[in-house]
């Protein structure tokens, strides 16, 4: 799936969420979308967690 249509699906997900659920599910559902795309972006690097939160300059050593 191309980044443009996984993007045209988060945006309709929002939408959706903020037009039935209010400003309060529209937080909800963006705050997780964010916490859903950091771990998946950590399971296809196979990144440590650890390595991930580390300073750059700690990384490249």
């Amino acid at each position: 799936m191309s980044r443009a249509v996984t993007g045209m699906l988060v945006g309709m997900a929002l939408a959706f969420a903020g037009y039935f659920g209010g400003f309060g599910a529209f937080l909800l559902v963006a705050a997780l979308g964010a916490v859903g795309a950091v771990v998946g972006r950590l399971i296809d690097d196979g990144t440590d967690w650890r390595e991930f939160l580390a300073p750059r300059d700690r990384r490249t050593r």
